[in-house]
């Protein structure tokens, strides 16, 4: 206050003196107005104080918003990654096991198909065994046939005209016919 009552005070020293009946007046206004500048001046002060720190203090919640927010980012960030990782990976697994099905499904067609060739082979050597057995046997027939044939005793025409004689031949034949069937193994069909 002693300040502004210096202020004052050389500021009327500067302006030329007036009528001492037109000073007075306006000198009351003018302290008046004084107080009420200095009461607007307080005003003022305490009011861009309040403003101060209010914006201090939103400054303060705005730091702490970004701090809060920078922490919230880096989380965001490494959670990103390790899903990434995590997906990657996940990927690498399924084609992997992708990879192990076809694998294994090729090792059973080739088990399969080295089983099969066994088998093929196996049946070649058993049909080619029985084709061999086959031929014995059917020589075995052909000389026991023409052991047969060799047996009979042909009649002369002669012979075919006496009944009974080729009658009795025929019975042998029978005979010999009915041995070599049963020799054989043959079973009748009657």
């Amino acid at each position: 206050m002693a300040e502004e009552n210096q202020t004052a005070a050389a500021a009327t020293k500067a302006t030329p003196k007036r009528k001492t009946t037109a000073r007075k007046a306006p000198a009351k206004r003018k302290t008046a107005a004084k107080r009420k500048t200095t009461a607007k001046k307080s005003t003022v002060r305490s009011t861009v104080r309040k403003v101060e720190n209010k914006a201090a203090a939103y400054e303060r919640d705005v730091r702490k918003t970004a701090r809060k927010a920078g922490k919230k980012a880096e989380a965001a960030e490494k959670s990103a990654l390790k899903f990434a990782e995590r997906a990657q990976e996940t990927g690498r697994r399924a084609f992997l096991a992708g990879l192990g099905f076809y694998g294994k499904a090729f090792d059973q067609v080739q088990e399969q198909f080295s089983t099969v060739q066994e088998q093929l082979e196996e049946r070649r050597s058993k049909a080619s065994e029985l084709y061999e057995e086959l031929v014995k046997r059917g020589e075995k027939v052909e000389s026991d046939a023409r052991d047969a044939i060799d047996d009979i005793e042909f009649p002369t025409l002669e012979s075919l005209t006496d009944r009974e004689a080729l009658e009795a031949r025929l019975e042998q034949a029978r005979e010999r016919f009915a041995e070599l069937k049963g020799s054989m193994g043959f079973k009748s069909a009657a």
